[in-house]
């Protein structure tokens, strides 16, 4: 299978698609599934745009709400993580994932996905060790903080996947797994970052979690962004055979490398995208850790991976069928260049129905439902009048789950039925307010891939590369454990462990 790597995507859909276009042109190709590294900027409207953690004099469309309205349909299966330059309002609709137009998916804050027996992981955002273990306390409208806080990772997802097991092969970051410069030419990556010295020396540049991450799961393939540069590196696991081939790109801009064109072995056939049964089990079994608050909540300490009995569960509640549903629908009017909005501003978060079926399917909680419940605010479902819904033609028509049939409840309850009266609102902090963009030329790139620069005419961009914090270590603690657990003949999946200074609590 041909695989398209991209960098930092900026929203400039159309340039990455005519890039590819030409590179199967010339080299007599064709590419079948494109994954992007962040910062992609699923843009629908002018309002999305207010939604951005960048300054007003870089708001632009660019051009996926074409791609959103129907215009335009993705000629590749696309699948990309969120990063620091995001529509959060939109991406947060969709948790865990999801479809944010026909032929393009969203992994959600944390993923793990099957295409044609690849196995693709990804985790949306960048670090910031101040926010790493808070719950998902923000919605939009967003303040000048919280449009910031939202796209920090947190714990909660980096555990989800660490309780992976088997091969991973491929896995995408914005940020770069701290530390991985080692892994490569460093001086040639300071020759053309000469700023990064002072982060290098302090092993300061990258994100903890990720590097975590990567020295856990061994995946064969890491992908990021972010830096804007390309950087390849090979890590060598000391108790493994397996080796990480890491490659970081640049962003969509002329003269810049910032796609790679990869062939990794496949099954034969259309290209189909699948859930990672193991990565829905795991989303079950960790219901429980949800938090919804502007606290720190810790993780267990322990880790299992799912047994073969409680997969076996999950997959009965899929009916044996674990192909995405092509059901994309439009949830907000799409931008019109020839019907601008006279004052575009922050909309209500709502909920997008592609979550609501998989919530209720899986037997699992929405966390923007969540946050804006305790705090008082009325639920919204969209009431745009999509008439692209349940559109298969939009899509490639290989599945065939029926997401209209009625779904049997799990009998694991949902932290919504357990809340209290909501009685509060969501607490300010005082998170990062700078970004630091830069355009400097990449490093060459490694012999085993191929270089793709683009011909592209030059565009306007921003993006950031935030300081990053100390690594923290992981507790074990919970929040939010008093949801109950069951399900028919098989072991609940709550987590148990032991709480650290449990004695204090014994009384409670």
């Amino acid at each position: 299978m041909k695989i398209a790597i991209e960098g930092c995507a900026h929203g400039e859909l159309e340039k990455i698609y005519d890039t590819i276009a030409l590179i199967e042109k010339e080299q007599n190709y064709k590419v079948d599934l494109l994954l992007c590294c962040g910062d992609f900027q699923a843009t629908r409207n002018e309002d999305d745009l207010h939604c951005m953690a960048i300054p007003k004099k870089f708001y632009d469309m660019c051009t996926f709400y074409k791609y959103y309205s129907g215009e335009k349909v993705a000629p590749i299966l696309t699948i990309f993580i969120g990063g620091n330059h995001e529509a959060s309002n939109y991406l947060q609709e969709l948790p865990y994932g999801g479809w944010v137009a026909p032929n393009i998916y969203y992994l959600g804050y944390a993923g793990c996905v099957n295409v044609n027996g690849i196995r693709i992981a990804g985790l949306s955002g960048i670090y910031k060790g101040f926010d790493f273990f808070k719950g998902h306390f923000e919605f939009s409208p967003y303040s000048e903080d919280t449009k910031r806080s939202v796209y920090h990772i947190r714990q909660l997802e980096v555990y989800r996947l660490k309780q992976l097991s088997g091969q991973i092969d491929i896995c995408m970051s914005h940020d770069w797994p701290r530390g991985v410069h080692k892994y490569g030419n460093e001086q040639q990556l300071l020759k053309f970052k000469p700023f990064f010295r002072d982060d290098i020396e302090n092993n300061k540049l990258g994100s903890p979690p990720s590097h975590d991450l990567l020295m856990h799961i061994k995946p064969k393939y890491w992908f990021s962004a972010h830096l804007h540069c390309q950087f390849s590196a090979v890590v060598h696991h000391d108790d493994s055979d397996t080796d990480t081939k890491f490659l970081a790109l640049d962003k969509c801009l002329p003269k810049r490398r910032f796609l790679q064109i990869l062939d990794v072995d496949s099954d034969d056939g259309d290209v189909k995208l699948s859930y990672d049964l193991e990565w829905l089990t795991v989303l079950y079994a960790t219901n429980d850790l949800l938090s919804y608050k502007n606290l720190s909540n810790y993780m267990p300490a322990d880790s299992s991976t799912p047994t073969d009995a409680q997969k076996a569960f999950i997959l009965e509640k899929f009916q044996n069928n674990l192909v995405v549903p092509t059901d994309f629908c439009r949830t907000v009017e799409p931008y019109n260049p020839e019907s601008r909005k006279d004052h575009p501003s922050q909309q209500k978060a709502q909920r997008n129905p592609q979550t609501t079926t998989l919530c209720n399917l899986l037997g699992i909680d929405d966390p923007v439902s969540l946050a804006m419940h305790i705090n008082g605010h009325e639920l919204n479902d969209s009431t745009y009048n999509d008439s692209a819904m349940n559109n298969d033609s939009l899509m490639s028509s290989d599945s065939s789950f029926n997401t209209s049939s009625e779904v049997t409840p799990l009998k694991r309850k949902s932290l919504l039925d357990t809340l209290p009266p909501p009685n509060c609102s969501t607490p300010s902090y005082n998170p990062d307010q700078v970004d630091i963009d830069d355009d400097i030329d990449s490093s060459p790139l490694a012999d085993q891939l191929v270089a793709v620069e683009s011909p592209i005419r030059d565009t306007s961009g921003t993006d950031g590369m935030d300081s990053m914090l100390q690594n923290s270590t992981l507790s074990s603690s919970m929040e939010n454990n008093d949801v109950e657990c069951c399900a028919d003949s098989i072991v609940p999946l709550k987590k148990k462990f032991k709480r650290r200074n449990a004695s204090i609590y014994e009384a409670e």
